[in-house]
């Protein structure tokens, strides 16, 4: 049960039915909120808290990390606190420079995932992103293989959004982007995405992605071995405005 919206509905002796009739939705909705603590859609977050005469952040607390999937948490804390991220994709954008349109487009394909856990996802993707417009955002180094710009994810009009976005990004001064040409064969990337986080102490973490859930790796090992395919993924790369350069070009394709 919520608990905070328990209490706020008793003080204001609002009951479900007169906050669903503020609110603009079935009264079920609203005891789904309470006794199931389901997190409303933003708009309806903050006309339920202001008819409360609360603060959305009293009702329903730090919200983007309750919408992180369990196995993700430890992962997001981590990305939350470093200073500086290393990813590496071959198949997608990835996910902290992703539209909301290419993210939904990502988490829906192929029909397995309910519309209603993709929206639940695609949300928290987004609120993830956050971390990028902090006044000290972590320095950002963003590898991508070149066909991950020519997949046609959600269609041409999404794909031309998402690489002009993607190419906007690289522009900021805490983000850089690269891209591994087709015209590499084989090389080390082809092995699976990775992300290396790297905390205001120095200490490095990765995290390997998997059709399950994804693995963060400590031990040093590990690190050493990630830092490894690191180096040669940066080594086969295109220089950032080559890459810059080439991501416009391929937005304009999609029209």
């Amino acid at each position: 049960m919520n608990d905070a919206l328990r209490v706020a509905l008793r003080d204001t002796g609002h009951t479900i039915e007169s906050l669903a009739e503020h609110v603009g939705v079935d009264p079920k909705t609203v005891s789904r909120w309470l006794l199931e603590d389901r997190i409303p859609h933003a708009r309806h977050r903050l006309t339920a808290a202001d008819t409360l005469r609360k603060n959305v952040s009293d009702i329903w607390p730090d919200i983007s990390r309750r919408r992180a999937l369990v196995w993700f948490r430890p992962w997001q804390e981590i990305e939350r606190e470093a200073t500086t991220l290393r990813s590496y994709q071959p198949l997608v954008v990835p996910g902290l420079l992703q539209t909301e349109a290419y993210a939904r487009a990502v988490l829906a394909g192929g029909g397995l995932i309910p519309r209603s856990e993709v929206e639940r996802l695609v949300a928290h993707r987004m609120s993830r992103q956050v971390i990028l417009q902090h006044e000290e955002p972590p320095r950002l180094t963003a590898v991508l293989d070149e066909s991950v710009l020519r997949r046609p994810v959600g269609g041409p009009a999404v794909m031309r959004e998402q690489l002009l976005a993607l190419a906007e990004a690289a522009g900021q001064p805490h983000t850089r982007v690269y891209v591994v040409p087709s015209t590499v064969g084989e090389y080390a990337g082809l092995n699976g995405p990775f992300v290396l986080a790297t905390a205001a102490d120095h200490r490095i973490a990765g995290y390997l992605d998997n059709q399950l859930q994804g693995q963060v790796v400590s031990e040093q090992a590990d690190i050493a071995a990630i830092l490894t395919v690191w180096e040669n993924v940066r080594g086969e790369t295109l220089s950032h405005w080559q890459s810059v350069e080439l991501i416009r070009e391929v937005a304009e394709s999609w029209n």
